[in-house]
């Protein structure tokens, strides 16, 4: 329509333009995410220096953190928010991770198994978990161990000691012989 009746150099000029040229020289932003903190090593990545030189612990359970994305104690309650930074006065609840290993496996004759953390407004969305594999499923969000019963196959369950990178569920399987 511009172009049948006014000449080229006017129709450009009353285009309107998206984006300004001056954003596209400006120097980026760096945004540096939240839940992947810089470390310089592994005792840094588990909080031990921060924690150790202050004399606290993570929980009440446990020494160190067990998540990546978890920051330190020593580390957590700084800036203008925290006037009160005396630890012995802040709640500390136990670390639920030791608490959910107590769980036992729920053994199931299904290939697939829903886990919805008991229902209601306690719980979680409902989740569908794989059982087939020769291992122990665990639920991404409440931790529940699930695992597949074989009749051909004793099931036997190793109890190792828990660290931060390996789950306490180590599970073999033996033929069975009667």
């Amino acid at each position: 329509m511009c172009a049948a009746r006014l000449p080229r150099q006017i129709c450009a000029a009353r285009r309107t333009f998206a984006v300004s040229a001056r954003l596209s020289e400006a120097n980026p932003i760096n945004i540096k995410g939240e839940t992947t903190p810089e470390t310089k090593g592994e005792e840094d990545s588990l909080g031990l220096t921060e924690n150790t030189e202050r004399g606290l612990k993570q929980a009440p359970n446990r020494t160190e953190i067990w998540s990546r994305s978890q920051r330190p104690r020593a580390a957590a309650m700084q800036g203008p928010r925290f006037e009160q930074t005396d630890f012995d006065l802040q709640p500390a609840p136990k670390a639920a991770i030791e608490l959910i290993h107590k769980q036992p496996v729920r053994w199931t004759h299904d290939r697939m198994v829903a886990c919805d953390g008991g229902g209601g407004p306690a719980g979680h969305p409902r989740i569908y978990i794989n059982t087939d594999k020769p291992e122990i499923a665990t639920c991404g969000y409440c931790g529940l161990p699930f695992g597949l019963y074989v009749r051909m196959w004793r099931l036997t369950l190793d109890y190792r000691p828990m660290s931060t990178t390996e789950s306490i569920w180590n599970l073999s399987l033996r033929r069975h012989t009667p």
